[in-house]
């Protein structure tokens, strides 16, 4: 509880900013330091499994649930089909615009947009429903455990 209360409110407090940062391997390694010492875990195993048992989101998962602010302002996003005007399959896909500038792929629209575009069906299937859609996506994350955004999104895609 101590480390829930101390450790994961500071991580938690503006990581949909700093998420994305070259520096945020650095937040990665103490937490994992933090989850040896209390779970007694010695340095040559995986940290993957006390994530699972202990129920705590790794810093790049609770990036990923910060992203799915989207969620909240659907309509401050154009999807597909109000763009196209077609009546596809990823119609209920935000419509991402091309980025040349390397400063907004790397902002927080661009990549929550990416991310809101890319869970699995299973997912998928609770975009109705709010807190449904985070509350499945939460419990997908600790159950994976993911330790970067693109280990993410390829296998989920794979496997799910």
């Amino acid at each position: 509880m101590v480390c829930f209360a101390y450790l994961h409110s500071v991580i938690e407090y503006g990581i949909i900013f700093w998420g994305k940062s070259t520096n945020v391997c650095h937040v990665c390694t103490l937490q994992q330091r933090i989850i040896r010492i209390m779970s007694g875990v010695r340095d040559e195993n995986s940290c993957r499994n006390v994530f699972k048992e202990l129920g705590i989101l790794h810093v790049q998962d609770q990036y990923i649930l910060s992203l799915m602010f989207v969620m909240d302002n659907q309509k401050n996003f154009q999807t597909k089909l109000s763009v196209y005007r077609l009546d596809t399959r990823n119609k209920n896909h935000l419509y991402l615009l091309i980025a040349n500038l390397l400063c907004f792929q790397r902002g927080v629209s661009y990549p929550a947009m990416n991310m809101f575009n890319s869970p699995p069906h299973n997912i998928k299937n609770h975009w109705n429903d709010v807190v449904q859609f985070k509350f499945v996506l939460r419990e997908c994350l600790i159950f994976h455990s993911f330790y970067s955004l693109t280990e993410f999104v390829e296998r989920l895609r794979n496997t799910i």
